[in-house]
Formats: C-alpha cells, structure tokens, sequence
C-alpha cells in the first residue's frame, strides 16, 4: 500500500513548501548581444549621402574596367558583380553604331535596340551555355564578365569613329581592321581568363567557342560600319 500512495502522489508534489530566501544574490544576466553603434554604422548606408554611393559605386565600376583591361586570375570581377558597367557600355556602343551605314549606302545600319538587343541575348545565351556544360559562377556574374569586356570593343568603336573622320579609304579600312582585331582578342582573352577557371577542364573549348563568335559578331558589326551620308 506505501508503494501504491507513493506512485499515486504528483510528480512536483512539495516544490510549493520550498523557499527560496531572499538574502541569496542573483548572479548573471539575462541580455541579448547587441552590436555596437560603431559597427552598425560601418556596415550601414541608409544613412549614407547620394553622392558618398555614387562615388563608390563608380570606384567599383572603374575597377572592373581596371581588371579588364589588365586581366589576370582574379575573383574580384566575379565577387563584387554589377551590372551597371555592363550597361553603360552596351548603350554607349548602340548609341554609336546607330545611323550608320553597312555594306551599301542605301542599307541603314543596325538601330539602337537591334544592337542592344544582340549584345544582352548574346551574354544570356553564353550564360544558359555556361551554366548547361557545369560552369560553377553565378548566371548574374557571368553577365557582368561578359558585359565588362565588351570595353575594348567600345574603344575601338570610339577610334574607328575618329578614323573614319579623315576619310574611308583603304588605308582607313586596314587602321580599322587593325584595331578591331586587336579589341576583338582582347575582349575574348580577358572574358576567358575569368570565367576559364569556373569550367570543366575537358568542357573549356565549348564554352569559350560561343564567346569568341560573340566578340567576333561586335567586332563585324564595328567594322562595316561607316558614316551614313
């Protein structure tokens, strides 16, 4: 009968009649870490004045165009990606090649949207292309890799404009052969040399075969073009 009332008794029976006296202190504290004002305003930009993020933004995008010029093994391109570098040249290379005149003086050139168009089709479908054979980079960090090493093609945009001021002669036409060839495998090496590492070693030739026709379809384009009159 004792073992029976024992187990029939609550199982916190008698923590009621415990006391706990007061005179015994409390130690340790019961708070939620919280940063301080310092790092959160490091790491804080609502704050930040327009014109501090415009010049940073722009110090990132001078930097790309840094790397691009200078290519090298650098996962800086690929880590900070952006896609206003991108754009800005996309759009100064449409604004430029728009008006002219290609292969005959009755066929207008390509207008701004055909050459914006080409430019971001082209990059996504490199990109799907990429990413289809096992590439490991993100679809937005190829875009940007693809984006920024259209500038040596946009510079020699800007120097064929300047030749072709003096004339469209033969000696204008081999000037301007030679400058885009020149940014044509510029622009292909230094797109290969970031986004190489970020493929299959035995799929590399499939994947850099479409970004050399696309360079190459830029390049043509930047060729034949000639004033419009």
């Amino acid at each position: 009968m004792a073992e029976v009332d024992e187990s029939s008794k609550p199982m916190f029976a008698g923590l009621s009649d415990v006391s706990i006296s007061t005179d015994i202190p409390v130690e340790g504290e019961i708070n939620v870490p919280v940063g301080t004002s310092s790092q959160d305003d490091e790491y804080s930009t609502l704050d930040e004045p327009v014109k501090d993020t415009i010049l940073r933004d722009l110090t990132a995008v001078g930097k790309k165009f840094v790397h691009v010029m200078y290519p090298k093994k650098s996962s800086a391109l690929l880590r900070d990606w952006d896609l206003w570098g991108p754009l800005l040249l996309c759009v100064t290379l449409a604004l430029m090649l728009q008006g002219g005149s290609v292969d005959s003086k009755e066929d207008e050139g390509p207008q701004f949207a055909e050459v914006f168009v080409i430019i971001w089709f082209g990059s996504v479908i490199i990109t799907l292309n990429s990413k289809l054979l096992g590439g490991t980079i993100s679809f937005f960090q190829s875009l940007c890799v693809l984006g920024y090493c259209i500038m040596p093609l946009t510079v020699a945009m800007i120097v064929c404009r300047l030749v072709l001021l003096g004339g469209s002669g033969k000696v204008s036409f081999i000037i301007r052969l030679l400058v885009v060839t020149a940014s044509f495998s510029w622009s292909t090496f230094a797109s290969t040399a970031f986004l190489a590492d970020s493929q299959p070693t035995n799929r590399k030739a499939l994947v850099v075969y479409p970004v050399f026709l696309f360079y190459f379809v830029i390049g043509w384009m930047i060729l034949t073009f000639s004033q419009s009159t």
